[in-house]
Order: structure tokens, then C-alpha cells, then sequence
């Protein structure tokens, strides 16, 4: 047993020198980035989070025209959807949750987007906002997470709606 031990452990020294070793090459390899670039925003910042206000309405406008092809394009193939106590994994979970939604000629719930943000590598962005029901009152918050998947293509990986407390809802 002791052999084995002497053994492991001259094994990961080795691989922690040669990984130490390593650390300078692959900084030199890394793009150098002042902190100033590091967390500035691109220049189109502004046009990313217009592309995320516009997919986040474009699935809101597909609920209420009742059209599920649009609203499973704008899904990503591993989202993950929560639903209350359930969470919906993956694009065929997803949809597979919410074709109830489109039955019926009219939405039961509508939402529109009130905040968004992008992250300043242009990859990522939350929306958030009001979620209605059919009689205009709301009664959900709702926050998503989209993901640029090309330029300008935008599809949603997280979503999770949340009740508003009882003295919030109209």
C-alpha cells in the first residue's frame, strides 16, 4: 500500500510541474487584454440588446398568433424551461410543455419584455418583464436567458417564470 501511495503521489508532482511549467506558454498564447478592454462593452451593444428585445417579442407575438412553429424556432435544442415545480429539459421537453399553450384561438397569457441586458462579449442576455393573463392583468414575472447562436440569431436557454407576490398583481 505504502508503494502505491509513494507512487500516486510522485505521479501527480510530475503532472503538477509539467503543469506549472505549462502557464506561461499558454498566457503568451492568450490575447492580452487591458482591464479596461476586458469589461468594456462593444460598440454595438445597443444593436444586440434591440436583437434581444425583438426575439423576446417575436415569442410573445408567436403565443398570441397561435403559432407554435415560431415560437419552437426560437427555442435552443438544451434549454431548459421551468414550470413550477417541474423543469422542462431540452427542446423537445420544452415544447412538448407548452403545446397545451397554443390550443385555442386565444393566448392564454401574453408577455413583453421590460428589461435586457447582453453581456459584453455579445454571447449572452436576460430579458425580464410582466407576464398577463387573458383579462390583461398580471400575474407573472418572467425571466429569460437567450443566447446569440449566429449573428443576429438569438434562442432562448433558460426561462423561468415567478409569481408575483398578492399585493403586486392587477
Amino acid at each position: 500500500m505504502q508503494v502505491f501511495r509513494s507512487s500516486l503521489l510522485a505521479s501527480s508532482l510530475a503532472f503538477c510541474s509539467i503543469f506549472m511549467t505549462s502557464l506561461p506558454s499558454l498566457a503568451a498564447d492568450a490575447p492580452a487584454k487591458s482591464p479596461a478592454t476586458a469589461n468594456s462593452a462593444p460598440a454595438n451593444l445597443s444593436q444586440l440588446q434591440q436583437q434581444v428585445i425583438n426575439a423576446e417579442r417575436a415569442f410573445s407575438r408567436s403565443m398570441q398568433e397561435r403559432n407554435f412553429e415560431q415560437f419552437s424556432q426560437l427555442i435552443a435544442d438544451e434549454a431548459v424551461f421551468f414550470g413550477g415545480k417541474d423543469v422542462h429539459r431540452g427542446k423537445a421537453q420544452v415544447l412538448a410543455a407548452w403545446k397545451a399553450y397554443f390550443e385555442g384561438p386565444q393566448a392564454p397569457f401574453t408577455w413583453e419584455p421590460e428589461v435586457v441586458e447582453v453581456l459584453a462579449s455579445g454571447t449572452l442576455a436576460h430579458s425580464s418583464g410582466p407576464v398577463k393573463n387573458d383579462k390583461g392583468e398580471v400575474f407573472l414575472h418572467f425571466n429569460s436567458i437567450w443566447r446569440q447562436e449566429a449573428p443576429g440569431v438569438w434562442k432562448v436557454v433558460f426561462d423561468k417564470g415567478s409569481p408575483l407576490p398578492p399585493q403586486k398583481q392587477k
